[in-house]
């Protein structure tokens, strides 16, 4: 069986990846204007810079544990490894669900997205799932190649979306409003006012905006550097974040002017952007911008692919899945079964939707994003409480900050956002707070846990040994024979301490075993 290759991407192409999986550009077009058009203001940029930091001070925890444990199980095996095997199996549930959920929404803007240029440059109107199925056809194509070259196809469109964004910033911010750029675009005349369930809902947006950004954890074992790599591009991936949507919101405020950027931003809709560029720059720019947006939907689409089949694969390598999805293609390195395997399920996910004669287009791709973000809003959650007490009980080279502070700051934070999410549901979603999806997304995520607890214990009961092995990143599972061939032989197994073969060479301190 042939794993991952190590040395395979750096740190740069790693933040890259999970830029790309948070998809910025999304964000800017469709979010920030409806937020901004409730009268946000500039509270927005604040509020992506508020976020920001503390998914820094997750990223500190994040950085220690993939340190101690790179895995391309990411979430799954680090909260394996801080709150055990079964909270491990229902972050692995909960972060396959939310990814697929949000590749699924952002299948369903992909037509949005290239309607414009279709009618543009060839006259057509094609329906959406025209659209989405050229989208899947890229996916599954670039998903089973080499890290190395699909870090480049998406990294390539990162950088071009991103680039684009700051060309667009800049022309707003180089023609502001009224010929002059005035505090008040970024400074908030009266704190005191602040409506605060309103400032709530808003940081629950922010947050949900950057899911994916964790993503970069999944590349531990390709890194160039495996115990640092995948930590410092979740730092980069953060930071890019931060200022791609905190300054390009800035940007849209100080264009519009903090006085008509609410009415502007509800009269225009998903087209502010581009309707401000067109203002100031020539149309083929504009075009460009759109362009971009489709990269950006492209570049979520081919790095939540990613994602998904490292995740199926630390699954499989572990048995807790099928072992197929656990090898990986000797030549390319690239794990093809998980890869294929996730290509079939959006696939087939599209073709019953397709059947059923859906036409799913911004809201329904809003009710799936959403539900998605706030699965991976509670991994993240969890992947600072498994930190904290992790490197609290097993102390390493970490200092106080990296092993205490920084994570209990990230935990209150992200326990604080967990909560004003699912508080503001149903604004988020855009429904009233007793339409039947407000309720059944908690339900579903709730849903995802228990069964995920359920599979740990039945793995525990009837295949202790796989069991065993869970969140070790496929390492081999020793079991000790009972001592005498008398004692009752424990259900899980322990791991045998090295030289256990030759007493002289044990050491007097026994490993602790698995639990």
């Amino acid at each position: 069986m042939h794993g991952l290759a190590a040395g395979r991407v750096g740190a740069a192409s790693i933040a890259f990846l999970g830029v790309a999986a948070a998809a910025p550009i999304v964000t800017l077009v469709t979010v920030v204007p409806a937020v901004l058009a409730d009268g946000a203001g500039q509270l927005v940029p604040w509020a992506f810079a508020a976020v920001g930091v503390i998914l820094l001070l997750l990223c500190s925890g994040l950085a220690s544990m993939s340190r101690r444990f790179p895995s391309t199980g990411a979430a799954y095996s680090l909260v394996a490894r801080g709150l055990g095997r079964p909270a491990g199996l229902a972050v692995a549930w909960l972060s396959v669900a939310g990814y697929h959920a949000i590749q699924f929404g952002l299948y369903a803007l992909a037509g949005l997205a290239a309607a414009p240029l279709l009618s543009s440059f060839l006259g057509l109107t094609l329906p959406w799932w025209a659209v989405a199925a050229a989208c899947w056809a890229f996916v599954a194509i670039c998903g089973p190649m080499r890290i190395e070259i699909a870090a480049g196809v998406i990294g390539l469109l990162a950088v071009a979306q991103a680039a684009v964004l700051a060309g667009v910033g800049a022309a707003n911010v180089l023609q502001p409003s009224g010929d002059r750029v005035t505090p008040d675009t970024i400074l908030i005349a009266d704190p005191a006012v602040l409506d605060r369930p309103a400032l709530g809902l808003l940081l629950a947006v922010a947050v949900l905006t950057f899911a994916g950004f964790e993503s970069t954890a999944a590349y531990a074992e390709e890194g160039f550097q495996p115990r640092r790599s995948a930590g410092y591009g979740a730092h980069g991936a953060v930071l890019l974040l931060a200022l791609l949507l905190g300054g390009f919101s800035w940007s849209l405020i100080v264009a519009a002017g903090p006085d008509r950027v609410a009415p502007l931003a509800a009269a225009r809709g998903s087209e502010l952007l581009f309707s401000l560029a067109a203002e100031r720059l020539s149309p083929w720019a504009v075009t460009l911008g759109r362009f971009a947006l489709l990269a950006g939907v492209l570049a979520a689409l081919l790095a939540l692919h990613q994602v998904i089949a490292r995740q199926l694969f630390a699954l499989g390598r572990e048995h807790v899945l099928p072992v197929v999805l656990g090898t990986a293609v000797r030549r390319t390195a690239a794990p093809r079964a998980a890869s294929v395997t996730q290509s079939l399920i959006a696939g087939a996910t599209m073709t019953g939707a397709y059947l059923a004669g859906a036409d799913p287009g911004p809201r329904t791709a809003r009710w799936l994003i959403v539900g998605g973000a706030l699965s991976i809003l509670v991994v993240l959650l969890l992947i600072s409480v498994a930190a904290l007490l992790h490197l609290n009980r097993v102390p390493g080279r970490e200092g106080a900050w990296g092993r205490f502070v920084a994570p209990v700051l990230a935990t209150v934070g992200l326990g604080t956002l967990v909560f004003l999410a699912f508080r503001d549901l149903a604004a988020l979603l855009d429904m009233p707070s007793g339409f039947p999806l407000v309720r059944a997304i908690p339900a579903f995520l709730a849903a995802c846990v228990l069964l995920a607890v359920a599979h740990a214990l039945l793995l525990r009961r009837f295949a202790p040994v796989r069991y065993a092995g869970i969140g070790l990143a496929g390492m081999a599972v020793v079991v000790t024979p009972p001592a005498g061939g008398h004692a009752e032989p424990r259900l899980i197994p322990r791991q045998r301490d090295p030289g256990a073969h030759r007493p002289e060479r044990v050491p007097s301190r026994r490993s602790p075993g698995p639990e």
